[in-house]
């Protein structure tokens, strides 16, 4: 089979994380894909993930101290990841690029990858902490 090809199960995994908005685990997408097919396998989703990621088709959201999340979301943005309830929510940070020129340009970096990781508290949990 050649790994460029669209098959059924790669469509199939690719709707889901489609469908699925919260940035859910491989995990999360089998579960949910082997309910309407159980015939697919936990091999199978997670192999198309990585190829979808590989692909540039899905986004893999490394999450540091746990599993990997996937986001149909291409375009530029950050995440965040509640370390209460462990969701991960998108962050918009559009001055980036300037911020970027300004460490880059005058010190010659050529950035090829970066990644930064927001962790803290969501609205909602932090409304949960009780003061101290």
């Amino acid at each position: 089979m050649s790994a460029s090809r669209n098959t059924l199960q790669r469509t199939l995994v690719l709707q889901t994380v489609q469908q699925m908005h919260h940035h859910p685990t491989a995990e999360d997408i089998y579960r949910a894909l082997a309910e309407a097919h159980p015939h697919i396998s936990r091999a199978t989703v997670y192999r198309n993930l990585n190829l979808l990621a590989e692909r540039g088709d899905i986004q893999r959201v490394m999450q540091p101290g746990g599993a990997d999340r996937f986001d149909f979301d291409l375009r530029p943005h950050y995440h965040f990841r509640c370390r209460a309830c462990g969701q991960v929510f998108d962050v918009a940070l559009p001055y980036l690029d300037s911020l970027l020129e300004t460490v880059e340009n005058p010190r010659g970096f050529v950035f090829e990858q970066y990644d930064i990781h927001f962790a803290g508290l969501c609205p909602h949990c932090a409304a949960q902490q009780t003061p101290e």
